[in-house]
């Protein structure tokens, strides 16, 4: 045993330290120092669940918006509705070819205003032409063999007075001039035919009108089977504007009753157009009935394909109460307009309504609303339905922030 070992065994007095008391202090120590690292390891657990807790809290809080409502202020009923439709031609049609061949000219681009019957391109088709001499000339020889059957025909029938020739040979001769009279009929049939494909070559305008789309050039191969559009044309003298009254509305959408229409392009000014028929039908889908609205366009000012506002004129004592509300509550989403009310104190729904008239600050509400409805006065955008939401307070009716 060396000098180091020998001191280690020593107690303080001098006397030698018992082994088995060296080894339990030891263990000792490391009973401690472990049971001291588990409760701060625990202490430091408990510490992160609280604060993920916490954090998780304030995360929840912090989601829910904080909103204003306030209940629609009741309004007149309404005179007039404001519905979104869509301009269309009143003739809108394509032009194809009748006849195979190369195109020879054409004579309109887009833009041009037609008349009815005006030449718009010729077609190249020289085996049509030479099928047309052909059948001209197989018509030729059917005529003169008819011809000679019905004289020959004729003659069988003098001489059988006579007893010249005999019965059946006069009978053979009238069914030969019967039958070359109907092949005369059949060629000219194939002459009628090859005539109309010939006059096929050239393209006339169907009506009058504009044409929208030329999609064929000088030289391009003309197949009549392939169902390809020549040009595309359409009669915008007139237009048809389409529109979705809604159900509530449905019996006043009478045909006869005037309409304005209003364009973006045209701010200030309205266009008067009148409800020329309706498709006497609800869609289960939308619960709308379909309308058609004339407007006269000989100006030319309108364009087909445009967007318009469409403002019906209603009879206002067989109509509900409307609502008002600023125009701060609309929300433009692509399934339509929208206003987000709050139900069960504290769950947004986003409400389709229909409004009427809109003067900049506030709108009139003409389906949609009830005056139990509590509407959120400025939404976020990306409010959606069944969302929970904070209300801190109530507006005066009609308010907003």
């Amino acid at each position: 045993m060396n000098q180091q070992e020998t001191h280690s065994t020593l107690t303080a007095s001098g006397q030698p330290r018992s082994p088995l008391f060296s080894r339990k202090w030891v263990t000792m120590m490391l009973i401690i120092m472990l049971t001291v690292a588990t409760a701060i390891a625990i202490f430091g657990i408990i510490l992160r669940v609280r604060a993920r807790t916490v954090l998780a809290i304030q995360n929840q809080e912090l989601a829910a918006p904080t909103v204003l409502t306030a209940p629609p202020i009741p309004g007149e009923p309404a005179s007039e509705i404001a519905l979104p439709g869509n301009v269309q031609a009143f003739v809108d049609s394509p032009v194809y070819a009748r006849t195979s061949g190369y195109l020879h000219k054409w004579y309109f681009d887009i833009g041009a205003r037609v008349r009815k019957g005006q030449l718009l391109a010729e077609i190249e088709s020289p085996e049509v032409d030479r099928q047309l001499l052909q059948a001209r000339a197989d018509l030729a020889t059917a005529e003169a063999n008819a011809s000679n059957a019905q004289t020959t025909a004729v003659r069988y029938q003098g001489l059988l007075h006579s007893n010249a020739v005999s019965q059946q040979d006069t009978e053979n001769a009238s069914t030969l001039a019967a039958a070359t009279a109907t092949a005369v009929k059949s060629a000219q049939a194939n002459v009628q035919r090859l005539e109309q494909l010939v006059n096929f070559e050239k393209i006339y305008a169907p009506f009058d009108g504009v044409i929208t789309a030329r999609n064929v050039d000088i030289g391009t191969l003309i197949d009549a089977g392939a169902n390809k559009e020549l040009f595309h044309m359409a009669a915008a003298q007139t237009l048809r504007v389409f529109v979705n009254v809604p159900q509530i509305y449905s019996r006043n959408a009478i045909p006869g009753i005037m309409a304005d229409l209003t364009f973006n392009e045209f701010p200030g000014r309205r266009f008067q157009g009148r409800m020329v028929r309706t498709s006497n039908q609800i869609d289960p889908v939308s619960r709308t009935l379909l309308a058609e609205i004339d407007v006269d366009n000989r100006s030319g000012e309108l364009l087909p394909g445009a967007f318009t506002q469409v403002h019906l004129k209603l009879d206002t004592q067989s109509q509900h109460a409307s609502y008002i509300i600023p125009v701060t509550a609309l929300i433009f989403r692509s399934e339509g307009l929208r206003v987000a009310t709050v139900v069960r104190s504290n769950i947004a729904k986003l409400v389709p309504i229909v409004i009427g008239r809109d003067d900049g600050s506030v709108v009139q509400v003409v389906t949609g609303l009830d005056p139990n409805s509590q509407v959120i006065q400025n939404p976020p955008d990306s409010i959606i339905d069944g969302e929970k939401v904070e209300v801190v307070s109530h507006a005066t009716a009609g308010g907003g922030k």
